[in-house]
């Protein structure tokens, strides 16, 4: 999968842009503030339809504008224009021209791998940071997963509404409540057995590619779940024994919107006992895994966009990961303030574009 061409309007600090990229390397360089991260955020948000900085959707338009636009031709076997417009009233997506009523009937048809200095939020940071991230990797993977989810949240917000009224009624009755909870069951099924399937995969490949960029594989992804026994009657039990407790705090406090996976490092929290320098070769070992997990569930590379890689690791690193990144059908966006300490080798094989100020050119080798 390739990302052929690129318009953006009123994107961030880019008034009008129109590039076309190489289908294998592309370098990115400018001073910080000049706007490479945001180029490549524009290609995120139009495979993901959000941010990867967590950005609220308002600040993605230019000041003083109404809306953004971001525009791209992809190639994976057939060539398709995808659009995405943001305004204050919300968004919308359309594929070859056509809107489409739902984010779900877009999300997943364009995939992307980002790896930024961010990341290290993933080890580090709260469950809730790792289950958004696990989620869209996840929806990449499977259109469905994400309908189950967008399912699971509506009946996660009915059940903890009711909750909240039957603490304030002091309604004893349970009979609705025992509804909501077999649907949230039903739905949280699929979720966590997709989920194991995918960590599954991703614990089978991850040592490897972490002995190939550090020579040591001491790494693997614990996922935890509250849903340990996928199994229908244990489970009822299970939030039935949680109803006294949901209703006095008025929220649903067993299932897998409480999830997390933890990178271990010898059978020990990546947190807690891995050097940071550890810990970024285990996000990017995660990220080159999905690679793998992508090429073979979809058979095809997803577009991977390494942001300011190359102020976060040394050079051995750098060689080591990009030897992995060695294969045809791999689109790279490659982000750097230090154009001068790439090898000439990696400048050959690239398409290399100047950024400056929402000002983006590109440079004839």
């Amino acid at each position: 999968m390739q990302i052929v061409s690129l318009k953006l309007l009123n994107f961030r600090n880019y008034d009008y842009l129109n590039l076309s990229f190489s289908l294998n390397n592309n370098l990115i360089y400018g001073k910080n503030g000049s706007g490479k991260t945001n180029l490549v955020e524009s290609i995120y948000v139009l495979a993901l339809t959000k941010s990867f900085r967590g950005s609220l959707d308002k600040v993605l338009i230019m000041d003083g504008k109404n809306l953004a636009s971001i525009s791209g031709v992809i190639q994976d076997n057939v060539v398709h224009d995808y659009q995405i417009v943001v305004s204050n009233d919300g968004k919308m997506v359309k594929i070859d021209k056509k809107a489409k009523s739902k984010l779900s009937e877009y999300v997943s048809k364009i995939n992307v791998i980002m790896f930024s200095p961010d990341d290290l939020r993933f080890i580090k940071e709260s469950p809730k940071v790792r289950r958004d991230r696990i989620n869209l990797d996840i929806t990449q993977l499977d259109n469905d997963y994400l309908k189950t989810l967008n399912l699971y949240n509506k009946i996660l917000k009915q059940r903890n509404a009711y909750l909240k009224t039957m603490y304030l009624n002091a309604n004893n009755s349970t009979d609705y409540l025992n509804i909501l909870t077999d649907k949230l069951i039903n739905y949280g099924i699929i979720l966590t057995g997709k989920r194991k399937k995918f960590f599954t995969k991703l614990n089978v490949v991850i040592k490897e590619i972490y002995k190939d960029i550090t020579g040591i594989n001491d790494v693997s992804i614990m996922y935890l779940s509250n849903y340990s026994d996928n199994d229908y009657e244990k489970l009822k039990k299970l939030y039935k024994n949680y109803y006294k407790k949901d209703i006095l705090n008025g929220k649903t406090t067993f299932g897998p919107h409480h999830d997390d996976y933890i990178f271990m490092w010898k059978d020990k929290p990546f947190k807690d006992f891995a050097s940071e320098g550890q810990q970024k070769n285990a996000i990017i070992a995660y990220k080159l895994a999905e690679i793998k997990i992508f090429k073979e569930i979809k058979n095809s590379c997803p577009i991977l966009i390494l942001d300011d890689l190359f102020s976060e690791l040394d050079r051995e690193k750098i060689n080591n990961i990009l030897n992995l990144l060695n294969c045809d059908d791999i689109q790279t966006f490659i982000t750097t303030t230090e154009i001068d300490s790439i090898s000439a080798d990696i400048k050959n094989k690239s398409k290399i574009f100047y950024c400056d100020n929402g000002k983006i050119r590109e440079e004839v080798q």
